[in-house]
């Protein structure tokens, strides 16, 4: 009960800062998502602050205003207290919190003050907070917001808006919260703001029954707090969605997060996803910039090797400008199966989840597992560079499975959708299921998708990591008759075909031929006067 009460305050917060945007003309803009994101962010990490310095020391938990008891603290000891802070904690001055400037509110040029803090609080914690680019350039943590209102006699208005919505709550009941209610949070945050925006990088909302089930499968139940000290990966990472998933299942203090995106917003999204997920450890890790032309991970000269690796690549798009530096000796190995042609008279239709595909499976270690969505496509087709990554999986003997999904599984495309499981240490049976049959089909705003219940998540998760041979459901198979199927892994080609058998008496026999041949006479009959009167219609125009 406690835990809902909070997550509705928390999205009454969220929407009242929309609200705000849209009194101030930035409903719908460009930049409102930076806003609303970085406004909850320097909230988030106010109310951490306190919660975690409280813990510390117990005349602040005392005082009956925290900032003012840490305000009277000398410079040696607020230093001392900001050493005994977690790393998941900003480094905050007392000229950094909300209520010092809600105390300010009424100085001249607020708004200059009100930048000027973030920018200050970004650049004091820019070593531990900050993503990096491939190019090595730092994107902070803040803007400067005030700039986004065009009319500068407004910002100190808008900024003193916010300053009195973010006063008026405090987060700090929220963080003995768990991971479902971040992930809910999360999702409500920047729920405007990661829709599909026509194919482009990491702009694919990954549903949660996707996330769930990759990471239920890579990290089966028995493993879970077991598995310690592993890295992992995902190439176009988005808002990180699946990321967050795998790391709760792993355990968030057992592994370390790398990623890769050319997005700067998915980047920003993903940052203050890690934030919310006791993840900050892992931020430096976190690059933007384009995963196929320059990988950023690496371990000395060689590409970095990653345990776990999962991604929902975008599956087609125009990469025509970068395809001849990629076609190069030095991505020979990498890219083992081949780099797709430039589509002349469709460039955006180019397979670029082809490429991603192969980055992974070359960036996995010797036993390490991956998860990757794959337009379904994929498992059936019959030559091209497909078809030979789907060879060296199987030849190579490290596949563990695929779940061919509903389609409509994301609301945003109609593209079907499977989950491809790659395991380098699975030289046994293979898993394959068809689970397209699940689901029930709701309406989401134009838009009509398919939502799997929690018992239909739950039966493919069982039915894969029990390796279980369900009728019209999932096959378990060997190397071997993958090969003999053409290296086909749709789940349907293996299924038994039934024959039904029934028992009739001769006259029932004769009488089912009488009807077929009625049937078959009265459709030539109306073949025959179809003919005739096309020849009637023919004739007349010629003498016309």
């Amino acid at each position: 009960m406690v835990e809902l009460e909070f997550q509705q305050k928390t999205k009454s917060l969220i929407d009242s800062l929309k609200a705000i945007c849209a009194n101030y003309g930035l409903g719908n803009d460009g930049n409102e998502f930076k806003i609303i994101t970085q406004i909850f962010l320097y909230k988030f990490l106010n109310d951490k602050f306190a919660f975690e310095a409280k813990k510390l020391d117990e005349s602040i938990a005392k005082a009956d205003k925290w900032e003012d008891a840490l305000a009277k603290l000398s410079a040696d000891d607020l230093e001392m207290l900001q050493l005994q802070l977690g790393p998941d904690t900003a480094r905050l001055k007392p000229s950094h919190f909300i209520n010092y400037l809600f105390s300010q509110q009424n100085a001249p040029d607020f708004a200059k003050l009100f930048d000027d803090t973030l920018i200050d609080i970004a650049s004091t914690n820019n070593d531990v907070f900050a993503v990096k680019t491939d190019g090595g350039a730092k994107v902070v943590l803040f803007d400067r917001l005030s700039n986004y209102i065009a009319d500068d006699a407004k910002r100190d208005e808008f900024c003193r808006a916010l300053i009195n919505k973010l006063v008026e709550f405090s987060f700090e009941r929220i963080f003995n919260q768990k991971f479902d209610f971040y992930a809910t949070i999360f999702e409500y945050l920047i729920k405007d703001y990661n829709s599909n925006s026509g194919g482009k990088y990491a702009e694919y909302y990954t549903p949660h029954a996707v996330a769930r089930i990759m990471a239920a499968i890579l990290v089966p139940e028995d493993q879970q707090g077991i598995v310690k000290n592993v890295s992992v990966y995902d190439p176009s990472a988005g808002s990180g969605t699946l990321l967050m998933n795998v790391a709760h299942a792993i355990g968030e203090n057992c592994c370390s997060i790398f990623t890769q995106d050319i997005s700067q917003k998915s980047s920003n999204l993903l940052r203050l996803n890690l934030i919310l997920n006791n993840l900050v450890h892992s931020i430096p890790n976190v690059v933007q910039g384009n995963t196929l032309l320059h990988p950023s991970h690496k371990d000395g000269s060689d590409l970095k090797r990653f345990d776990y690796i999962v991604s929902n690549p975008p599956f087609k798009m125009d990469f025509s400008d970068f395809r001849h530096d990629l076609d190069s000796k030095a991505n020979k190995e990498r890219f083992f199966a081949g780099i797709p042609k430039v589509k002349a008279k469709a460039t955006d239709k180019m397979e670029i989840y082809q490429l991603f595909l192969q980055h992974i499976i070359y960036s996995l270690k010797p036993a390490g597992k991956a998860a990757v969505v794959v337009p379904t496509g994929f498992i059936t087709a019959q030559s091209g560079i497909d078809k030979a990554i789907r060879e060296h999986l199987v030849d190579k003997q490290m596949l563990a499975g695929v779940v061919s999904m509903p389609s409509n599984i994301f609301a945003t495309t109609g593209t079907n959708v499977s989950i491809l499981f790659i395991d380098a240490s699975n030289k046994d049976k293979v898993v394959l299921i068809d689970a397209s049959n699940l689901g029930q089909k709701v309406k989401e705003g134009k838009n009509q998708k398919t939502v799997l219940t929690a018992a239909e998540e739950q039966r493919i998760i069982d039915v894969f990591n029990g390796k279980q041979q369900e009728e019209d459901f999932s096959v378990v198979i060997s190397y071997g008759d993958i090969a003999a199927k053409n290296y086909s892994l749709s789940a349907g080609q293996y299924f038994d075909v039934k024959i039904e058998y029934v028992d009739i008496t001769p006259e029932q026999f004769a009488e089912k031929m009488r009807a077929f041949t009625d049937n078959l006479d009265s459709l030539f009959n109306q073949s025959r006067e179809l003919e005739a009167e096309i020849k009637k219609q023919l004739a007349g125009l010629k003498y016309e």
